[in-house]
């Protein structure tokens, strides 16, 4: 999604800070103006942001998790077409999740929404909780998705510390500075938030965020928690992602033993110039995504998508 041009970017001012490392008064009113005229002149209209139902947002927020922005934007419309409440969810077949799931990767965050929707419906009637603890303690959910909700669909105030986030933080606030552990970000997001509408504060941070990623070299790098997100191509992760494919494309057609999944992961690698795996590993990944609640295997030894 295209956004406007900010050239006030370039040049950050001086922030005056307390000597406890918080801002003054005027280092606050100083950074929320200019945060605050970054949201609005780089502002994305996301279909999420036309919500305040907290299953939805929560969706959103789940896929956004180590997904660009790009590719979510479709899904993320499919998913509460096909899914639009938290008991649709929680009484959809594995099978069902998984496949509108394809396309935007570690799987295990569909399991996770869907044991998150079968909770909200064992413990809260239904319906998400608004309380931080409570939100935290659902299956992957942790504090950023947890302030995510609670700013996005509730409108109260929490400390958001997402990636985009992050990027700010560091660009405006550590300028030069190297390893930053996020225990140094967390008070000064906590205080910079503005309470009375942080939905609005938090867009403004994420979509500036995200413009400072495309135009600096990237902030992120300076967190003392940066690490490089490791390459798909040929990757273990790429193998579990061929072979859920491969058992979801089977539906209906048969169930497959391990050699027929080794010689079609085999095929698939040699034609991109790679070794075949091994049977061993093939099966070890089949145990890896029964493990996960992902795969089954029958008394006959043959694998098909968990039927639950």
């Amino acid at each position: 999604m295209e956004q406007q041009e900010f050239p006030e970017a370039l040049t950050v001012p001086h922030y005056a800070r307390r000597e406890d490392g918080g801002l003054t008064e005027e280092g606050l009113a100083r950074f929320r103006a200019r945060m605050l005229e970054a949201g609005r002149v780089l502002y994305r209209d996301l279909p999420w942001r036309r919500v305040r139902d907290p299953y939805a947002v929560l969706v959103s927020e789940v896929m956004l998790q180590q997904t660009q922005v790009s590719r979510v934007l479709d899904r993320w419309s499919a998913w509460i077409l096909e899914f639009p409440t938290v008991q649709v969810l929680a009484e959809a077949p594995v099978a069902r999740v998984l496949e509108a799931w394809q396309g935007l990767g570690y799987n295990r965050r569909a399991l996770g929404l869907r044991r998150t929707a079968e909770t909200c419906c064992e413990r809260y009637g239904g319906a998400l909780p608004r309380a931080h603890a409570d939100l935290v303690s659902l299956p992957g959910v942790g504090p950023a998705t947890a302030a995510g909700v609670r700013a996005f669909a509730f409108g109260e105030p929490d400390v958001y510390l997402e990636t985009n986030v992050r990027t700010v933080m560091l660009y405006e606030l550590f300028p030069g500075e190297a390893k930053v552990p996020d225990s140094q970000l967390a008070p000064l997001v906590a205080q910079t938030c503005d309470d009375d509408d942080p939905r609005r504060w938090y867009y403004a941070l994420l979509d500036y965020g995200a413009y400072l990623k495309k135009t600096v070299p990237n902030p992120s790098r300076r967190s003392a928690h940066h690490a490089r997100q490791s390459r798909f191509e040929g990757s273990h992760r790429q193998k579990r992602s061929f072979i859920l494919r491969l058992l979801l494309d089977a539906q209906g057609v048969g169930a497959l033993d391990v050699a027929q999944v080794a010689a079609a992961l085999g095929a698939y690698e040699q034609r991109a110039t790679r070794p075949a795996p091994s049977f061993d590993e093939v099966r070890g990944i089949l145990d890896e995504l029964a493990r996960d609640g992902m795969a089954q295997e029958s008394d006959q030894g043959l694998w098909t998508v968990t039927d639950r």
